[in-house]
């Protein structure tokens, strides 16, 4: 589309209007268009925006001499209230007769002014108000020249998303610009796996000390992230006081939405020196030559009409107000001229103005313009650091591409320069701290009456206070400092009011409650314990056994022991290669003889002269076979006769429900919820190895469950006489319990399988539950030493191969010699 000297807002020629560069035969007398402009006059934004609007005015008469249509403005102060823009629209309707109305400044007074245009018929295009509260649909005569706040937050999601901070606190301020674009920007970062664990509002009414009152809250909890959306009047007021209290340094991150970034070039020093490491999203505009002729012209014009700036550069708003001016109109007749609302004549006009508003798309100096339902639609953000006296470019964020270094770069991959964070800084911030007001981490830890390998309170000889120690203990300490960086922390013992922890559902418990932040102990992960503490990934093995006695298992009495040494598999095959055998003898020998042969051989009887030597070859394999077969079948019965075998005294839960025995489980835990509905009444609780033992051989109890590092234990100490069934249930095993959403489980986790994949975790296990071989523990046997057909495959293999070979041999070889006479066959029989 040609590129004009100036965008346009309104482009449209009236009925009779001359034609840019003619004039009217009938008449050589200016058309004057009235045009209303309500601004806060004494604001910055205001003071900007009209510097361009009344810049673009002059600069498009400049170049259009002979242009007969002349664009008269009406400014009005709307004097930053609401009260104040509604009644300077009124004035403007009802006595200056304006066709449209630019502004108001605020989203408050533009959500008010727009029910006036609607009445009125009459546009209202405001450049500054960004609220998502306004909507063309809801406010036909509304249109905004601006981009709605809501198309930022996923560009400000990334940002977060990209630093790996999985927390963000968002400071806004109480007003319709504030409240506007939080929803949106809650339910993006959420899409993001990102928590808001807290929101801070501030009025514009607040005081200093309200203030600061609400920012050291803030500093008193973990996060460090703080996404701010605020006007800037209110915005320096809260950088101003976060600086004082030292929420400014190393370690803090801070992003500010475009209602600030927009205009940190344009702050004192002062302010900007408080917002030094600060992160920003602003609309991207193209740097262009006409752009940069512009700003030159801005700057001088502006510094003539507030000598007083400190320093100054033209802000998006002001690109937007200047690109929103360009109309040529004929006045209209408007009846009335009552000040009161229900008074309003509608404009005649109104209806074909808004559709060449809505219908205008065009480039100018902010870049594509181009509105999509009555507001402008964004392309691009870029993420810009406040450092020194301005702000740098360090990336872009686009709706198809996401982060990027350069606009239309190749890659995909998320990518942004480096960053000067708070505190001069260039390490990115972790995103959160432990110690908020002096505070250690609070680690709770179980206090046991069994099982000490786990965990267990010495004395220290110097301090002679309790320390903890033990198997879960000395992996908590190990993955604290494989962390990349410190947290400090203070085990704390749990115990009921009878000495022990009791109940760890009761000890996980007490984290939501604030007396603690994690627990490091031998603590199960279960799926209720979720709704209180979320855990770390597993450090142990998993699963729930059931420890059972070995009982002997004597053989020797039965009928029919003399068959168990092979299997019925053996049996059958060894059955077969005798068939098999005698079969290829017939066919090589006499049949007369060949089954008495064949049986012969099973005890080495055979007396019949071999006259083929194929026939010597297969009864040499066989023979070699049969001796195999018999003496691997005499060991086999001889173990079975003499040796007494152990075996589970039952081998299934199903065995034990059947047969009414009682069973023990671990005192205090869950498996005696886990395991009622199955035993009901004929559950025991037991206390530790100890008693685990004696019950199983008193009779108290005729098996034990408990889980796996636990059972490990037991075995260690009772080797001999028990074996373990199972898996019974399935678990999670062991792991470290922190406070719901906290920011160090992931880094835990991450250490725990960091140190699970190297040889630690073998040696501490070793150390601590398996300084015994339970390798060399009695186990069951289920299968005896009985012969399997698997065994002997390879002898049976190469036996079947040789006698079919010379079957096969001879039968080719009496087919050469040919028939044989009867006397011939007589005559070799004797």
């Amino acid at each position: 589309m040609e590129r004009r000297t100036l965008l346009v807002l309104f482009s449209i020629l009236l009925a009779g209007t001359p034609t840019l560069g003619q004039r009217d035969d009938r008449s050589e007398a200016l058309v004057s268009v009235d045009v209303g402009v309500i601004l806060d006059m004494r604001t910055l934004v205001g003071k900007m925006c009209w510097t361009s609007i009344s810049m673009a005015v002059d600069d498009f008469y400049a170049a259009n001499r002979n242009f007969t249509t002349r664009l008269v403005l009406h400014p009005r102060d709307g004097e930053a209230s609401v009260i104040g823009a509604g009644s300077a629209a009124l004035g403007l309707l009802n006595k200056e007769g304006v066709l449209a109305i630019l502004g108001p400044q605020k989203s408050a007074q533009a959500r008010f002014l727009s029910d006036i245009a609607d009445k009125a018929r009459v546009p209202s295009i405001s450049f500054t108000a960004t609220s998502p509260f306004l909507t063309s649909s809801a406010r036909s005569y509304f249109v905004r020249m601006a981009i709605n706040d809501s198309a930022q937050v996923d560009a400000v999601a990334s940002i977060v998303r990209y630093y790996a901070w999985r927390e963000a606190v968002i400071i806004y301020e109480d007003t319709d610009y504030g409240n506007g674009v939080i929803p949106y920007l809650i339910d993006t970062l959420q899409a993001n796996s990102i928590r808001v664990p807290h929101r801070t509002v501030i009025p514009p009414s607040a005081t200093d000390d309200q203030i600061k009152e609400e920012l050291l809250n803030l500093k008193m909890i973990q996060t460090r992230v703080f996404i701010v959306h605020m006007s800037l009047p209110v915005g320096t007021r809260v950088f101003s006081k976060a600086k004082a209290i030292g929420m400014a340094t190393k370690g803090f991150a801070w992003i500010v939405t475009d209602g600030i970034a927009n205009l940190v070039d344009s702050v004192d020093h002062e302010v900007i020196s408080a917002m030094q490491g600060f992160v920003g999203v602003k609309p991207y505009v193209p740097r262009t030559a006409e752009l940069e002729a512009f700003i030159r012209r801005w700057k001088r014009k502006y510094r003539n009409e507030n000598p007083e700036a400190e320093r100054i550069d033209p802000s998006i708003f002001s690109l937007w107000a200047y690109d929103s001016v360009e109309f040529s109109f004929e006045k209209p007749r408007i009846f009335g001229n009552s000040t009161d609302l229900d008074a309003l004549a509608m404009s005649k006009m109104g209806p074909t103005i808004l559709k060449k508003v809505i219908e205008t798309s065009f480039t100018g100096l902010s870049g594509e313009f181009r509105l999509v339902n009555g507001q402008l639609q964004s392309s691009a953000y870029q993420i810009v650091n406040v450092v020194g006296n301005g702000q740098k470019g360090i990336g872009f964020w686009t709706p198809k591409r996401g982060l990027s270094p350069q606009l239309g770069s190749p890659t995909n991959k998320d990518e942004l320069g480096a960053v000067v964070w708070p505190g001069d800084s260039t390490s990115v911030p972790r995103g959160w701290e432990i110690t908020t007001g002096g505070r250690r981490l609070r680690v709770a830890v179980p206090v046991t009456d069994s099982f000490f390998e786990f965990v267990r309170f010495d004395e220290d000889p110097v301090t002679k206070e309790k320390v903890p120690t033990g198997y879960c203990i000395e992996i908590f300490n190990n993955v604290m400092k494989s962390l990349p960086y410190y947290v400090p922390f203070d085990y704390f013992p749990y115990a009921d009011s009878n000495g022990t922890s009791g109940s760890y559902d009761l000890l996980v418990q007490q984290v939501p409650k604030g007396d603690y932040d994690a627990v490091a102990g031998d603590v199960t992960i279960m799926a209720h314990r979720f709704q209180y503490v979320d855990f770390t990934l597993p450090y142990t093995e998993s699963g729930v056994y059931m420890i059972v006695p070995l009982k002997e298992d004597n053989k020797r009495g039965r009928t029919w022991v003399f068959m168990e040494p092979l299997t019925h598999e053996l049996w059958l095959c060894s059955l077969c290669f005798f068939l098999l055998t005698g079969f290829i003898m017939w066919g090589i020998e006499l049949i007369s003889n060949v089954l008495y042969f064949t049986f012969s051989t099973l005890v080495f009887a055979h007396r019949q002269e071999l006259k083929s030597s194929l026939s010597k070859a297969v009864v040499i394999v066989w023979l070699f076979a049969v001796l195999i077969l018999t003496s691997t079948y005499t060991a086999s019965l001889a173990s079975i006769l003499t040796a007494a075998k152990l075996e589970p005294a039952f081998n299934d839960v199903g065995e034990l429900v059947r047969s009414g025995k009682f069973v023990g489980y671990s005192r205090g835990s869950f498996l005696g919820d886990l395991l009622k509905p199955t035993f009901g009444s004929k559950l025991v609780p037991l206390k530790g190895p100890d008693e685990y033992a004696s019950a199983l051989t008193n009779g108290t109890v005729n098996a034990v469950f408990d889980e796996l590092p636990y059972i490990k234990l037991f075995l260690k100490k009772y080797c001999k006489g028990y074996t373990i069934i199972g898996p019974t249930q399935r678990t999670a095993g062991l792991g470290f319990a922190f406070r719901k959403d906290s920011p160090l489980l992931s880094d835990v986790s991450k250490a725990v399988v960091s140190l699970s994949q190297g040889p630690f975790m073998d040696d501490i296990e070793k150390r601590w539950m398996l300084t015994n071989d339970t390798s060399q523990c009695q186990q069951p046997d289920a299968g005896g030493s009985r012969i399997t057909l698997h065994s002997l495959r390879g002898l049976f293999l190469v036996t079947g191969v040789v006698s079919s070979l010379a079957l096969l041999v001879a039968c080719i070889g009496n087919l050469l010699e040919g028939p044989r006479t009867p006397s011939e066959t007589l005559r070799d029989n004797a």
